[in-house]
């Protein structure tokens, strides 16, 4: 009882200290704060919350303002406020949203065998490929090889089911795009996007008559590279060379070919051209930087405006030196194709007017060094009619500057 009594004293006199009260007083304002907090963040949890979500979920961007601030990019004229939905544009919106903005611009394209009535035959579908629309009014996009036979008929299929009769209105083999026209008002039709600013990730949509029989088929993924060399065939021998093209794992079937490629905003950036043959996620596309002076030329003439040289030449390599014992490894070499008319420098070509002539050796254009990488028709391809470009020439084993003044190419070649 006594121990007790000590034991209370000793609490009693331990509290009455200064400092123990101090301590007390503190730690019973700080847990009334607290208790007074907690209240007040109950009450206010649905605004809190509101507010944390809209400061650190990603932003999202309406359909109205992702055209609002294109625009703005495209004027230069951008408010400080929308430069962080900028960066982000590229990023935003859906497979979904793409497709259903874009499906109704993209076309097949269908050869047909015309009908004999001398022999009683009826009309033969012979190929179909993709294409699509650019103008109100019918301009289409497609491949040349979609559209490269002679004496047969074109029909044009839109999503919505119609049917009309498509004219070729002009071809650029090199390129591999051609423009086609149908007879109609009021389409849905795509814009251009930059090529030039895509990135290796980047997500893309490509659409188009797969196989032939699967109109506006979708696929999407992502591009797998750039600035790829490839060569392609259409399985009857023909082959063509493309440069620069952009490759995706984005499915590219057979029947694909002249379809679009789309960014994430819904606008083309590519033409898909070719695929990889037994591979499902190794296909290519046309940049549309390299072909919108071509369609623009044919919107404003009706016909492909693009300068040429007039030269037929081979690649160097370390075995075209060996084997023909040239004095360089790199370079083309100006020499002429197997019939007569294969002329190595075309008669009044600008490559002849600068006094270009077979067996020399085109060494560099405009100071960059001609190679495997390094196309000359590439070259010629990014200049204008009328451009001066300067080459490095040897010939008869001295080099020399030539200045060749680019023409129009004419019809036919």
């Amino acid at each position: 009882m006594n121990n007790l009594k000590i034991i209370s004293n000793k609490i009693r006199n331990m509290f009455s200290h200064p400092f123990m009260r101090i301590v007390v007083v503190s730690v019973t304002t700080v847990v009334v704060t607290l208790l007074i907090v907690a209240f007040v963040l109950y009450q206010y949890r649905g605004k809190l919350f509101q507010y944390f979500s809209n400061s650190f979920t990603p932003q999202q961007i309406s359909s109205a303002n992702l055209v609002q601030i294109e625009k703005q990019l495209e004027t230069g004229n951008i408010a400080p406020s929308d430069i962080a939905a900028a960066n982000i544009i590229s990023q935003t919106g859906t497979v979904v949203d793409v497709v259903k903005k874009t499906k109704p611009a993209v076309v097949s394209i269908i050869a047909y065998q015309p009908a004999d009535t001398t022999k009683g035959t009826a009309r033969k579908k012979l190929s179909s490929g993709s294409g699509f629309i650019i103008s109100k009014d019918g301009l289409i996009v497609t491949n040349n090889h979609v559209v490269d036979q002679t004496g047969v008929e074109y029909t044009a299929i839109l999503n919505s089911g119609k049917e009309y009769t498509a004219t070729v209105l002009a071809k650029d083999n090199v390129l591999d795009v051609a423009l086609v026209k149908i007879i109609a008002t009021n389409l849905p039709y795509l814009s251009f996007g930059d090529s030039d600013k895509i990135e290796v990730g980047q997500t893309v949509v490509a659409i188009g008559n797969a196989l032939g029989q699967f109109e506006n088929t979708v696929s999407s993924g992502v591009i797998s590279g750039l600035s790829r060399s490839i060569t392609a065939g259409n399985g009857s021998g023909q082959t063509e060379k493309l440069d620069k093209v952009i490759q995706t794992d984005a499915a590219i079937n057979p029947g694909n070919s002249g379809g679009p490629l789309l960014d994430l905003t819904g606008k083309v950036i590519g033409i898909n051209v070719a695929r990889v043959s037994g591979s499902s996620n190794v296909g290519f596309s046309i940049p549309i930087n390299s072909v919108k002076d071509t369609i623009s030329s044919v919107e404003k003439t009706g016909k492909i405006v693009r300068p040429y040289a007039g030269l037929r030449y081979a690649v160097i390599t370390s075995d075209i030196q060996t084997k023909n014992n040239l004095p360089v490894d790199y370079g083309i070499w100006i020499q002429p194709g197997a019939t007569p008319t294969d002329y190595a420098v075309l008669p009044g070509s600008p490559a002849e007017k600068a006094g270009i002539k077979s067996g020399d050796i085109i060494l560099s254009v405009n100071g960059q060094n001609l190679d495997a990488t390094h196309d000359f028709t590439s070259f010629i391809r990014s200049e204008k009619v009328g451009n001066t470009v300067v080459m490095k020439v040897l010939s008869n084993g001295l080099e020399k500057t030539v200045n060749v003044v680019l023409e129009q190419i004419p019809d036919g070649l």
